[in-house]
């Protein structure tokens, strides 16, 4: 879906369609059990986006929250993924502090790298001039803290954020919420 998103707003933006300007606009949601929800979105039409997405979180349990009542919640980050098996960890440390990284953490041997979106591109600039290659990077949003949910609201929360996703003018939604990975597997084989 992302695809057809970027398509359609480079045709406009060259005017092979014609249509309003495209907007990005963030909505702070809350969902089941008080999981605080960012939601950013690109629209050409900021009252139909709106109304989607008051309507899921309607039907998940979930409301609209006021402008900062959730975005303090979360911090930009960028976060580079670089295999642990095949560098040294102390070269990878040296790399990512000379391009001004925060951390390096080693997560199922993968390293990965924290920094500010201020210091991303520098990092990623350092890593791939020393030959590092990159599994992913990415500017994210993180929660600051987490909210522990399982059972059936886990099931909830879940659902709500793949509702969520699935809209076609939604680009990112990130979430607070701390789910077991057991009781993602459940739910997954569950649902899949």
């Amino acid at each position: 879906m992302p695809n057809d998103n970027i398509e359609r707003a480079i045709k406009r933006g060259t005017g092979e369609i014609e249509g309003q300007a495209l907007e990005e606009v963030t909505y702070e949601a809350y969902g089941p059990n008080g999981v605080a929800i960012l939601i950013e979105a690109v629209t050409d039409n900021r009252n139909r986006t709106t109304q989607e997405i008051r309507h899921i979180l309607s039907r998940h349990n979930g409301s609209l929250g006021t402008a900062g009542s959730v975005a303090w919640q979360f911090q930009a980050q960028g976060i580079i993924s670089v295999d642990a098996k095949k560098y040294d960890e102390d070269t990878i440390i040296a790399y990512a502090l000379e391009g001004g990284a925060t951390d390096v953490k080693n997560e199922d041997n993968t390293y990965q790298i924290i920094c500010t979106p201020e210091t991303f591109s520098k990092v990623k600039s350092i890593l791939q001039n020393n030959n590092i290659e990159i599994q992913s990077s990415e500017l994210t949003k993180t929660p600051q803290s987490t909210v522990p949910v399982s059972g059936k609201d886990a099931e909830k929360v879940l659902r709500l954020y793949e509702a969520l996703d699935e809209l076609e003018d939604v680009q990112h939604v990130y979430a607070n919420f701390d789910i077991p990975e057991e009781v993602m597997e459940k739910i997954s084989s569950e649902t899949g």
